[in-house]
């Protein structure tokens, strides 16, 4: 029985015949150009870039390392390929701000054809180039100077003829009028010359009255003659006005209409031109004053930053320049800050103030690939504050609006900018793992509207001929790109064997291919230190065994701890309750096994199966789980004519951090049947391998690693050809063991046992039979079981006089 249950050599690991490969180098082959076995996940992600409504967004999951980004660039360059040979109409726009006139605040966004947005600004600049020459010539011309002049010349010939007549006048009245800065005079005329005060003040009272009262009344003339003088001279203002302004319209008209003409076709660039024009007319003086050298500093000169302010209208801020991009744009953001992501209103100090404007607004990664796609890491979107609400508001109302980000987190901010929205058709493309999108599934009701679609890669793919050669492909193309030496078909076999060991499964390969990508680089390095000019399998085996061994520290003080008799483990002998149990220890970078002592004691009560790492608060919910298992076996296969009257206590001896999973499930329930049974059980074999109530076995995960730590403690303490380890038969075709295990087994050294029942795997243990059940119940003598039943009836014998005895009432004496 033993014999049938042991695991051929040739099923201990899956080997990669190097005969197999029809080429003697990788020089020999074309890279890989498609990707292997992702066949759901390239079908999901073809579906979504090619629906085009709203919400069909593709979240990507998948491990690290499974060429989920690789897919991504390549599948959106082939879109995007396929899509620029069609029409113009599948070129992405440029967007512009400029100032809103009406309201400077919020800048207005104006779309343009890929590529207009820069000729539209340099061309606004060349027009404000153009006015300033144009005005500044036109106004220091001669023709407009002496208009100017005959206009002045008549205003002030018409205002000396009214103050002429007005001196005449007060002559006809007795005065002589006389202006200075302080105002108007009217002096009185004694004999046709100015009165002195002295000779005024002796006028008599009467004569000196009638002159004041001829004054008062000349004053109003006076005044009503200033008043038309300064009438004159807003007529004369206002002639020279129109004559401004009808030489700075005539001046701008032709460089203006040529724009409007050019851009006939834009309607929102033809409003900003006619607003631009009305506003260059109505601050024409802001363009007729001369340039000259400007002093250093000129950014911080105040009179700059009013000359920069006024002629701000012609500043054309090119948002999104698509000038050269061809096709639909692909921006990856690999850091999706609020700013990186949605754009930035950006500020400049002036003397410990900050402003800013339309022309200080920067895009973000949404409106850079506007009428394209984004590719964003789910992680990093999720944990930069205020991003993920922005970006479903942007994904939902499809535009976007550059806003200060302390804003959107409820702060006071400095007064700014709101800039108006621009509409966006963005397909977001987000790359993360499965727990991040069963969490937003679960707890986000926004994301299934607007991430419809789900690409999944898969972590590993089927070990098929097809997928072998495409390996071997791959590994040419790593060497291309990464300047590798080649690989021979010894190398490319070996890779392809750790391939399968990554993902632990003979009919598997790996998909991680970041990984393979790093034993790659190892062995080449391994093969330049060998001084060979192709890589082997010899310099894949080092790579491996390198990569190992600069992370297993903790393995092999474990192991010297074992070895030393510190952590107590037996590999020889035999002891009623008491398995040696196989534990995984994940590290991140390396997981290994480690053998652990399991005990067992039962005796008699009724408190059932006992977990010392459960009260102690040591074990986690699948370990309790598979251990509650155990009762419901033993009271199915040995209480059905008797109560289970038992009490048994497990533990995890030297065990002293958390315990969880149920791999030790039947090791524990072994450990329970030689207690019962009083059948020592063999310490040179380990056993691993969950258990069902009907007492069959299930597979369990590490078992590679499982195998070899047992095998290396044995090997520690010495090979004795008897040791080996017990796994579940669905885990044969899981082993993909090191080759020094193999060896070893080839050799009769070590023996790997399949079984998929309790009682296969306790005839091993203990070397005596199990024994199947009768027709009336019972077991052959001598079994495995027998002792066990027999044990139990005596335990529920023992149960029932005991509380017979309890039970009878106590005579008192006499």
């Amino acid at each position: 029985m033993t014999e049938s249950l042991r695991v051929p050599v040739e099923k201990l690991r899956h080997n990669c015949d190097p005969d197999r490969f029809h080429f003697e180098c990788t020089e020999h082959l074309s890279p890989l150009q498609e990707f292997v076995g992702q066949e759901r996940a390239v079908r999901a992600i073809e579906f979504g870039l090619s629906v085009h409504r709203p919400g069909y967004n593709i979240f990507v999951t998948g491990l690290t390392g499974t060429g989920k980004m690789s897919a991504i660039q390549a599948y959106l360059q082939k879109v995007v390929s396929s899509r620029s040979a069609k029409m113009s109409e599948d070129q992405p726009e440029d967007w512009c701000y400029v100032q809103n006139f009406s309201d400077p605040d919020r800048p207005n966004a104006i779309n343009l054809p890929r590529g207009r947005g820069k000729v539209l600004r340099a061309q606004i600049r060349d027009l404000l180039t153009a006015i300033k020459r144009d005005i500044g010539k036109v106004f220091a011309g001669e023709e407009y100077q002496m208009q100017r002049k005959r206009l002045l010349e008549e205003g002030q010939h018409q205002q000396q003829e009214l103050l002429q007549q007005l001196e005449r006048n007060a002559q006809q009245e007795g005065f002589l009028l006389q202006m200075s800065q302080m105002g108007v005079s009217l002096i009185p005329l004694l004999n046709g010359k100015p009165a002195i005060q002295e000779d005024y003040l002796a006028l008599s009272e009467e004569i000196r009255s009638a002159i004041e009262g001829r004054r008062s009344h000349f004053m109003e003339a006076v005044g009503e003659a200033f008043q038309k003088a300064h009438k004159m001279e807003k007529e004369t203002e206002q002639r020279i006005r129109d004559l401004d302004e009808h030489v700075s319209e005539f001046t701008i008209a032709r460089p203006f209409d040529a724009l409007k003409t050019e851009y006939k076709d834009f309607p929102n660039v033809l409003a900003y031109l006619d607003e631009l024009r009305s506003y260059t007319l109505s601050n024409i003086d802001h363009f007729r004053q001369e340039e000259g050298p400007r002093p250093p500093g000129e950014g911080l000169n105040p009179e700059a930053l009013r000359e920069r302010d006024s002629q701000l209208a012609f500043h054309v801020n090119a948002f999104v320049d698509n000038s050269k991009t061809v096709g639909p744009p692909i921006i990856i953001e690999g850091n999706p800050t609020y700013g990186n992501l949605f754009g930035k209103i950006e500020r400049r100090a002036f003397m410990g103030a900050y402003f800013t404007d339309h022309t200080m607004l920067k895009a973000g990664a949404i409106a850079l690939a506007n009428g394209g796609y984004l590719v964003v890491n789910a992680r990093d979107v999720l944990t930069s504050p205020a991003v993920w609400e922005t970006l479903k508001r942007v994904i939902r109302n499809r535009e976007v609006r550059l806003e200060d980000p302390f804003e959107q987190l409820g702060l006071a901010v400095v007064q700014g900018l709101r800039p108006n929205p621009i509409p966006v058709e963005t397909k977001v493309i987000m790359i993360g793992d499965i727990n991040i999108y069963q969490l937003l599934s679960a707890y986000d009701e926004d994301f299934w509207e607007i991430f419809k679609v789900r690409a999944d890669f898969n972590f590993e793919i089927d070990r098929t001929a097809e997928n072998v050669d495409s390996y071997a492909a791959f590994i040419c193309g790593c060497c291309q790109s990464d300047g590798l030496k080649p690989f021979d078909r010894s190398g490319v076999a070996k890779v392809v064997e750790y391939g399968s060991r990554l993902v632990e499964d003979q009919t598997k390969l790996s998909s991680r291919f970041g990984q393979i990508k790093d034993i790659l680089i190892e062995a080449d390095f391994w093969a330049t230190m060998d001084g060979s000019f192709v890589i082997q399998a010899e310099h894949v085996r080092k790579a491996i065994e390198e990569k190992v061994y600069r992370s297993n520290l903790i393995q092999e003080r474990m192991q010297d701890l074992i070895a030393e008799g510190s952590i107590m483990v037996d590999v020889d002998g035999a002891v009623v309750g008491q398995v040696n149990g196989l534990a995984v220890y994940d590290l991140g970078d390396i997981s290994f096994g480690k053998p652990s002592r399991i005990t067992a004691r039962t005796f008699m009560g009724k408190g059932g199966v006992v977990n010392i790492e459960r009260e102690a608060q040591l074990s986690g919910k699948t370990h309790d789980k598979g251990v509650l298992i155990l009762s419901g076996y033993l009271g199915h296969k040995y209480a059905q004519d008797k109560p289970l009257s038992l009490s048994a206590s497990l533990c995890f001896e030297q065990s002293y951090s958390g315990v969880d999973g149920d791999s030790a499930s039947s090791t524990e329930l072994y450990a329970i049947l030689s207690s019962l049974s009083a059948l020592p059980i063999r310490q040179n074999i380990a056993v691993t391998g969950s258990v069902n109530q009907r007492g069959e076995i299930q597979p369990i995960g590490g078992v590679n690693q499982k195998i070899e730590g047992f095998f290396d403690i044995c090997k520690t303490k010495g090979l004795t050809g008897e040791q080996g380890v017990v796994i579940p038969i669905q885990n044969v075709k899981n082993l993909m063991l090191r080759e020094d295990v193999v060896e070893a087994v080839a050799e009769g050294q070590f023996h790997i046992y399949a079984v998929s029942s309790i009682d296969d795997g306790i005839e091993i243990l203990t070397g005596v039979k199990a024994g199947e059940k009768a027709e009336d119940g019972s077991y052959p003598e001598g079994t495995v079981n027998y002792r066990i039943d027999r044990r139990l009836n005596e335990i529920a014998e023992a149960m029932k006089d005991f509380h017979a005895s309890a039970a009878q009432p106590v005579s008192s004496a006499n």
